[in-house]
């Protein structure tokens, strides 16, 4: 083992031990009144959101975060995306603060495990940090982008149940809002996020906010077209005096269609996908292990000859 693989080592363990004291020592604890609301809650009334107070290490994020200059399409951009990842937007610091503490880690870490002590060209150094910078400046930006799709298709997968629910509510004769009601309160969609965003229309709707309109907010706010065109739907449905059943039952099984249709072209995507891996590593290997060894025994007989 080199020097600097030792040095490395020993920076890692004593990083990672001083995180764990920090985190042991540091991180808020729940308190016994939050503990026992919480538990005596029933699944079946309103959640009541008890937000847990910022750990030391999130204050610290935010205050780095607060600061930094940006346009308004930039602030909304982000915004945007942090509702639709299910993040409040009071987090709004924290992320940014995350950006700015990777851009300079990344290239601290790099200077100080190999740029100092190996790289002696100055101008590839300093290529490599600004690289770094601009990855770990990134990479936070890719985590929300990741957290907004799964949350997505969660959406998307979630709704035609969620729809088939509301349309025996709707035909059982309760009204559109307390089918929704109904239907957020149910123990199967309770940890959805898409009972989380009819739980907010259904609150806008009772401070006084039109309906359609909180249904189109709800589409926006999660950035998914479906739940837009659900919007749409109960706008149209509302508007010509149509069977509120009969279009719910419709667009649940459009929706199921279209989710068959992108299963079967994900299906199709696969045959494409497994080139790379069929030609450059699958069949190599095969090509070593059946020829290597008939080469080796015809070059023992050239030789011999």
């Amino acid at each position: 083992m080199t020097l600097y693989a030792l040095i490395a080592l020993v920076f890692l363990a004593t990083a990672s031990l001083l995180f764990f004291l920090f985190y042991i020592i540091f991180l808020p604890k729940k308190s016994i009144i939050k503990g026992r609301l919480e538990s005596l809650r029933p699944y079946t009334e309103e959640q009541v959101f008890l937000e847990r107070p910022l750990s030391p290490w999130q204050k610290f994020l935010g205050r780095l975060g607060k600061n930094i200059p940006l346009r308004p399409q930039e602030h909304g951009k982000y915004t945007r995306m942090l509702i639709a990842a299910g993040i409040r937007t009071e987090r709004f610091p924290i992320f940014m603060g995350s950006k700015i503490l990777l851009a300079m880690l990344l290239p601290a870490i790099y200077l100080l495990l190999y740029g100092i002590p190996i790289e002696k060209d100055f101008t590839v150094r300093a290529l490599l940090v600004f690289v770094f910078a601009i990855v770990g400046f990134i990479l936070p930006s890719v985590w929300l982008l990741r957290k907004v799709k799964q949350r997505q298709l969660k959406i998307f997968h979630d709704l035609p149940d969620l729809l088939d629910l509301m349309t025996v509510c709707v035909e059982a004769g309760l009204s559109m809002d307390a089918a929704m009601v109904k239907v957020y309160e149910d123990e199967q969609f309770r940890r959805s996020p898409l009972s989380g965003e009819m739980r907010v229309a259904i609150q806008e709707t009772r401070a006084g906010k039109p309906r359609l309109e909180a249904l189109r907010d709800m589409g926006e706010r999660s950035m998914v077209d479906d739940l837009k065109s659900f919007a749409a739907m109960l706008v149209q449905t509302e508007r010509l005096g149509t069977s509120l059943a009969q279009s719910l039952r419709v667009f649940s099984d459009s929706l199921r269609t279209i989710r068959i249709q992108r299963a079967e072209e994900a299906a199709a995507k696969t045959t494409i996908k497994l080139v790379f891996p069929l030609v450059f590593l699958i069949l190599p290997s095969l090509f070593i292990v059946m020829l290597l060894p008939a080469i080796i025994r015809i070059s023992r007989v050239i030789s011999k000859i």
